[in-house]
Order: structure tokens, then C-alpha cells, then sequence
């Protein structure tokens, strides 16, 4: 038996945990014992191996299987004990837990055949899982790769858009719906490619989404975008910048559809997970909000942006321009005098003094000239700060 090959249990875990499922009997005397027939891998008895019984206390005993491989530990007080089979060398020891009870003998007769053999269909079965999850992976890889081109594609589409002649607007249309649907697509197909418990599945949501939000479909874009959220907030690591990132993205489509309330909430969120960078979220707000005609509704989230942030000429006049929006005119004898919302004048001056020679100060500007022509008893020359003598 000594003459085993040295290499026949090079899988084996150096720790298994067997229960003690076998029924004890009543021992000679009142201490408790392990015993039992140790088998090789060919399942014939394994005479001369070296085992140990160490208690938890570490109390240790030790001996040698017979010519017929039996073993026996006795004297034991009841207790948890790991019982080691000294394998051949290079192979570690063979750990397995059991409970001993005073007067009772714990039976356990490791058979090393059914050992190996369950252990290597086991190492099969992982080896094959490893491939499938590698495969899914290469598929994966190549459908979000095929998606990122088409992306590219839909986007310089929606650009050619923007600068279709009328009667090239329907062409352009339908150009990039079929780039959004192609790209959606590759997409969806990289997520069904994924491995399993894949921890990239909120990118895949996100990218989806811009995809939607690309061609336009707003509806469809909140709802893969929420995705990426939900995918995302389970992701320690992804608690700050990109969560909040996708946060602004859900509030952009959610305030162009309209769903002011619902923008404001993940904005909101946005703001939280990023402090940093709130000041961003809610101008990126205001500026949807500002996009889709809604001025008045954006007046509350770019106050908020200019106090966080008082050195963004952007945000500064998009408020003066909204704050347009609560602009009032009072019968003065026979004329329309026009009333100003509080801070629309400061707002204007204080994007021409941010950016003086920038677009946002020549429109702040602009905006401080027609209010003069309009009568709004303003000096539109005064737009910049006085400087101290």
C-alpha cells in the first residue's frame, strides 16, 4: 500500500468537513472514542497511515491505521475534534471535524476513493463553469463593443440632425431611430451575455440608456437609467461621482419629459452621493428645465447652483433669464411700467462679471440692454462691479 503514487490526491481541499452522521455505540468504558477503517483510493484498506485527534483545547493523540487500515482514539473527553489523516507527502493533511460523547464511540471511516472522486467531479464541474463564465465574458465583450461603435454612429446622426434642412429632417429621423434600435440592440445582447453575478451589469444599464436618450426615447431612458441606479447602489465602490452621475442622467431625460417632481428627486440624489459636485447636479437641472421651456421651474434649481457655485457665468444668466419669466408691469399714470423679480439684474451683472468676453456675458449683457430699451429703469452700463479707490 506504501507504494501509492505521491501525486493522487493533489486536489484535495486540506479541510473537509464531514458530519458525524454514524451511529455511536456504548464503549467499554465510560470515555469517549473515535474509531473507524481508513480505505485508499482504491478503496482497499490503507494499513500503516499515520492519523491525529486534536481536541479544541488542542489536546493532541496519535496513531497508526493496522494491516487492515483500523484506527481507534480513546480516552477522549466529550467534545468537538479534528481528526487528521497524515496524507503522502506533497498532499497537506486531511482535516474532519466530528463531536465525541463521554461513553460513546464516534465512528468514521474515510474512504479515500469516494473522497477523490467526489472531489474530482467537483473540480470538473468548476473547471467547466470557469469556461461557460470566460465565454460569456468574450461574448459579452464583443456586444458592447459593437454597441460603443454604433453609439458613436447614432450620435454624429442626431448631430446631422440638428443641421437637417426641413425637407432632410425626415431622412434624419428615421437615420438615427435606426442607429438608437441597432445600438439598444448590442446592448441588451451584452447584458444577456454576461456572466452571471456580473458586477458591470450598471454599465451596461447606463450605456443603454444614453443610447435611448441619444435617439430621444425618454421613457425608455428613465427606465434603463433607474436600472443602472439600482445595479449601481449595490456596488460599494460606486457610491460617489459615477452613482451620482447616473442620477443626473435620470434627472435630465425625466425633466425634458416633463416629470419635474420625479427630476427633482434624483437630482436630489445626485447632489447627496456627490457633495462635491452638487452645485453640478443642480445647474444640470436648471438647464434641462431651461431646454424644455420651463423657466419658471427652473429658477428654484439654479439659485441653488449659483449658491454653491457663485463662479459659473452659465448658471448666473440662465437665472437672469428665467427670472424673466416672473417679470410684471404696474399702470404709472398712462404708461406700462415693467417690474423685475428681485435678483434678475444681479444675475445678468454678475454673469458679464464672470465672463466678460465669453458668450455668457455678451447674452447677460444683451438681456441688460433690452430691459433698459424696455423701461425697466435700469442702467444697463452698469454691469460690472465698481473698483475701490
Amino acid at each position: 500500500m506504501k507504494r501509492m503514487a505521491k501525486t493522487w490526491v493533489l486536489g484535495l481541499t486540506a479541510i473537509a468537513a464531514l458530519g458525524c452522521a454514524f451511529a455511536p455505540r456504548a464503549a467499554a468504558q465510560g470515555d469517549g472514542a473515535i474509531v473507524g477503517q481508513l480505505f485508499d483510493v482504491a478503496g482497499k484498506p490503507w494499513a500503516e497511515i499515520s492519523m491525529q485527534a486534536v481536541s479544541e483545547q488542542g489536546a493532541k493523540q496519535e496513531t497508526k491505521t493496522d494491516k487492515d487500515g483500523n484506527y481507534a482514539f480513546r480516552n477522549l473527553r466529550s467534545g468537538v475534534y479534528s481528526l487528521f489523516v497524515i496524507l503522502p507527502a506533497p498532499n497537506p493533511p486531511y482535516e474532519i471535524k466530528c463531536r465525541v460523547q463521554g461513553g460513546q464511540e464516534t465512528k468514521i471511516s474515510p474512504n479515500f476513493k469516494e473522497i477523490v472522486g467526489k472531489q474530482g467531479a467537483e473540480a470538473a464541474e468548476q473547471v467547466k463553469k470557469q469556461e461557460e463564465e470566460k465565454k460569456k465574458f468574450e461574448g459579452m465583450k464583443e456586444h458592447f463593443a459593437a454597441a460603443t461603435a454604433l453609439l458613436e454612429q447614432e450620435k454624429a446622426a442626431k448631430a446631422e440632425l440638428q443641421k437637417a434642412a426641413p425637407d432632410q429632417r425626415d431622412a434624419a429621423k428615421a437615420k438615427l431611430l435606426d442607429f438608437s434600435t441597432q445600438t439598444a440592440a448590442e446592448f441588451t445582447a451584452a447584458q444577456k451575455a454576461a456572466p452571471e453575478k456580473d458586477t458591470n451589469q450598471h454599465l451596461l444599464w447606463a450605456k443603454l440608456g444614453e443610447a435611448y436618450d441619444v435617439g430621444g426615447r425618454n421613457d425608455e431612458a428613465a427606465e434603463a437609467y433607474k436600472q443602472a441606479v439600482a445595479a449601481a447602489e449595490v456596488v460599494p465602490s460606486l457610491k460617489g461621482p459615477q452613482l451620482a452621475g447616473y442620477y443626473n442622467n435620470l434627472g435630465n431625460v425625466l425633466a425634458r419629459a416633463g416629470k419635474v417632481d420625479d427630476a427633482k428627486a434624483a437630482y436630489t440624489k445626485s447632489a447627496e452621493v456627490d457633495p462635491a459636485n452638487a452645485a453640478t447636479a443642480w445647474r444640470n437641472f436648471g438647464i434641462s428645465l431651461y431646454n424644455a421651456n420651463r423657466l419658471a421651474d427652473a429658477i428654484e434649481p439654479l439659485q441653488k447652483a449659483t449658491e454653491l457655485d457663485p463662479k459659473n457665468a452659465q448658471a448666473f444668466y440662465l437665472l437672469g433669464a428665467s427670472l424673466l419669466m416672473k417679470m410684471t408691469t404696474k399702470r404709472v399714470g398712462d404708461k406700462d411700467q415693467v417690474q423685475l423679480a428681485p435678483g434678475t439684474v444681479e444675475a445678468y451683472q454678475k454673469a458679464v462679471e464672470l465672463d466678460p468676453n465669453g458668450p455668457w456675458g455678451a447674452q447677460a449683457k444683451q438681456g441688460l440692454t433690452d430691459l433698459q430699451a424696455m423701461g425697466a429703469g435700469i442702467d444697463a452700463r452698469v454691469n460690472m462691479k465698481k473698483k475701490k479707490s
